[in-house]
């Protein structure tokens, strides 16, 4: 069932979540980025959350990673409650387990002195130190469609569509339940956007991994999500299947996001004097 009011929450399933977020709020210098934000993601489902930047997107993603604390809310993933800071390197590992992160820009998450191989090794030593690296190594490039002789450059030696899969590999590395991904494409041509886009939703389809994507591109959105949510000042404003928010938004914000896309005859001045109305 779609809802559009402020207080509105991504379809909620009974069953099958491998990810439950209720009721987040966060606030940076007493002005609020996330505002009562609940939504929960399907084992092997597709989740978008979209908006401009300050929407609280971001900071929503943030805080399921745990790279920021909620003031309020609670986030449950495979049904363990994530309560505060990791206490100690146990927890810590088990929680990068189960949710892990691909960020916007993969040459800054990658070390610019560290090869492929190199970075991917490091993380499964982490977390599985008695597997066999070499043949899982292999399998992760064969994965994300790089070679064995991608294996030993360096980040500067590769493309930006190169560089993002390296960060995708070394996040299935630790074969997670859930990722979430920050803007992934946003720093990417077109043409390439397209290529990892496709290669996400085939990763999806043969792992059954579910994605959390964080966008302010509804083009993003309509390719590789199953429901969308929409964000404005750190609230919900409205959400469900991404097919039909976009076919038939109800919300004045979601239809302002999809009359900014350009194309002909766009006139970007009445973009602009209709979102200062809202």
């Amino acid at each position: 069932m779609r809802k559009n009011a402020p207080e509105s929450v991504a379809p909620q399933r009974t069953s099958g979540n491998v990810l439950e977020v209720t009721g987040l709020r966060r606030s940076f210098g007493g002005v609020p980025a996330v505002d009562d934000v609940s939504f929960t993601l399907a084992a092997g489902g597709s989740l978008g959350i979209v908006g401009e930047s300050g929407s609280g997107k971001t900071t929503t993603a943030r805080i399921v990673v745990g790279l920021e604390q909620a003031d309020e809310g609670r986030v449950v993933v495979q049904g363990r409650v994530r309560t505060g800071r990791a206490r100690g390197r146990a927890e810590r590992i088990a929680r990068a387990r189960e949710v892990q992160m691909v960020f916007q820009d993969p040459y800054l998450s990658l070390d610019p002195r560290t090869g492929v191989q190199a970075v991917l090794r490091e993380t499964l030593r982490l977390h599985f130190p008695d597997a066999d690296h070499a043949s899982r190594i292999a399998e992760l490039l064969d994965q994300v469609g790089l070679g064995t002789r991608a294996a030993d450059a360096l980040p500067r030696q590769l493309s930006g569509g190169q560089r993002q899969r390296v960060a995708i590999a070394r996040a299935l590395a630790v074969e997670p339940a859930v990722m979430v991904l920050d803007e992934a494409v946003a720093a990417l041509d077109v043409s390439v956007q397209a290529q990892v886009l496709n290669l996400l939703a085939d990763i999806r389809e043969r792992t059954g991994i579910g994605y959390l994507f964080i966008t302010h591109d509804l083009g993003v959105v309509r390719c590789i999500t199953d429901d969308v949510i929409v964000m404005r000042h750190g609230r919900i404003v409205e959400a469900g299947p991404t097919a039909e928010v976009l076919a038939d938004p109800r919300h004045p914000y979601t239809r302002l996001l999809l009359e900014s896309v350009p194309r002909p005859g766009w006139d970007p001045d009445r973009i602009a004097a209709a979102r200062r109305a809202l």
